[in-house]
């Protein structure tokens, strides 16, 4: 979950095109100055549409995409792990203690920790099929979808034609993914606002916080230029570790025991773990960006590289607040570990207030992936005197879409895991093991390659059948607590 930064990522001309590579740019909270808002295409983590297909190429000599990026502001491997980490830390990081009551205390570390070794391995996969594609394509980078569709239009002849469509399948879930977080934020700051007037005034009911939260949601996402969002984004991430070092420090007094808690949760409450956790490992929709920006990109991969360093960090932040979280709260801990800070003592309210308003001003930054992809198959259809109105006006009702799934299912637990079993597994756990078979499935697959990425899927599969399954029969018919 993540929260996403965004890059710039614009793919190379062909050769033969006769085209200058578009310039780079460097990834959203490091310098948005010379970001625009004519061209969405040059500004979002994956390609959205291209004008032209791109014909795979008969590799000629040793060609390295590394060596032929021409970045404006690349990034160094500091700020690569800093964006890197804030991508993956979001509000999925609060509901693992949720994800651990669902699981149990023992299962739950080995689980988290499991998922974490399979998302990080998918990353690297993601990584080496759009190094390999550069390669025969003699362009300097890829976006997700270009790494999908190239994938399969070099694949086996009965793929080949299905080239376009799982380019468009990939952006699918991006936006289903990105939206499910808008929805995720939209209760979380209702759910924590809530709990801060309760000490104040009468009981509110929780979507009247929807409602005060809805307008001035709109306006914020009517910001259409990155760059205003910068000093948004870097305040949000400050308000996001002191909530966090706060929440610490509740958790860590008073624990009790660990047999006062479950090791081992009953075996029909896995796939809300499932989901809950996939959720929260959900920052592969960044990492082609983040690594096409780097300054030194071989520095990326690797035992000791940049990917492992961060999500070694992620991985043990997951788990801490999970286990300790569960631990402190048992079977009364709620959907996000700030619902059960007490709420009569001043540093308790203001980790809601900061949480609330850190998730509040970040809601911009995952809007902008959506309404980008969506806004690029639009743009061509609006008159140009039309543009402003028609984007605004699609902003607007994609706001409206999420507060009304927002109103509908107030659960901040089952929408996460929710979120997480339909779009994060799909992209974090079945796109990268199909894409490595098709990338390289006559360039010498071992047979160990063949199990290993089968596993992979088969296991992302089972998790979203019966993630999604779980989390729908919860909102349909919610437990009893």
């Amino acid at each position: 979950m993540v929260d996403t930064p965004l890059s710039n990522v614009k793919l190379g001309a062909i050769k033969g095109k006769g085209q200058k590579m578009n310039e780079e740019r460097q990834p959203l909270l490091v310098s948005s100055n010379d970001i625009s808002n004519d061209n969405y295409e040059s500004k979002l983590p994956v390609e959205n549409e291209r004008e032209e297909s791109l014909i795979n190429l008969p590799p000629e000599g040793d060609y390295d995409p590394l060596l032929n990026r021409q970045l404006e502001h690349p990034t160094t491997n500091l700020d690569t792990m800093i964006h890197l980490i804030k991508g993956n830390i979001g509000t999925g990081i609060l509901a693992m203690p949720d994800a651990f009551l669902n699981a149990g205390l023992a299962l739950g570390t080995f689980g988290v920790l499991l998922i974490g070794v399979i998302c990080t391995h998918c990353m690297h996969m993601l990584v080496r099929c759009a190094h390999e594609l550069c390669r025969r394509n003699k362009t300097p980078s890829l976006g997700f979808s270009q790494v999908a569709e190239l994938s399969f239009q070099s694949g086996p002849a009965c793929l080949q034609k299905h080239a376009k469509k799982i380019r468009i399948a990939v952006n699918v879930f991006l936006v289903i993914t990105q939206l499910g977080f808008c929805c995720v934020y939209f209760v979380f700051v209702a759910k924590n606002l809530q709990q801060v007037t309760e000490q104040y005034t009468s009981d509110v009911p929780s979507y009247v916080f929807l409602l005060v939260l809805l307008l001035p949601m709109i306006v914020l996402n009517w910001v259409t230029n990155l760059k205003y969002l910068t000093p948004v984004s870097l305040f949000a991430a400050i308000l996001t570790a002191t909530g966090l070092a706060i929440t610490f420090f509740y958790i860590l007094q008073g624990l009790p025991r660990t047999n006062t808690v479950k090791m081992f949760a009953p075996w029909h409450r896995l796939p809300l773990f499932f989901g809950t956790a996939i959720y929260a490992f959900e920052g592969i929709g960044i990492v082609l960006p983040l690594e096409n920006n780097m300054k030194n990109p071989e520095d990326f991969g690797g035992l000791t590289g940049v990917l492992n360093t961060v999500m070694v960090i992620v991985a043990c932040l997951y788990t801490g607040v999970g286990f300790f979280g569960y631990l402190r709260y048992g079977e009364h801990v709620k959907g996000s570990i700030t619902l059960n800070i007490p709420q009569d003592e001043i540093l308790g309210q203001s980790v809601r207030l900061m949480m609330a308003i850190s998730i509040f001003l970040s809601y911009g930054l995952q809007f902008y992936v959506p309404v980008g992809i969506i806004w690029s198959s639009l743009k061509k259809k609006v008159p140009p005197e039309s543009h402003k109105k028609v984007e605004l006006g699609l902003r607007t009702v994609l706001v409206l879409f999420t507060f009304c799934i927002a109103m509908v299912v107030p659960d901040l637990g089952v929408v996460i895991s929710l979120v997480g079993a339909v779009s994060s597994s799909t992209l974090a756990l079945i796109f990268p093991p199909i894409l490595e078979l098709v990338t390289f499935w006559n360039h010498g697959l071992t047979t160990s390659t063949y199990l290993k990425d089968l596993a992979i899927l088969l296991f992302g599969l089972v998790g979203f059948g019966f993630g999604t399954y779980v989390s729908v029969h919860n909102i349909l018919y919610p437990p009893h607590n």
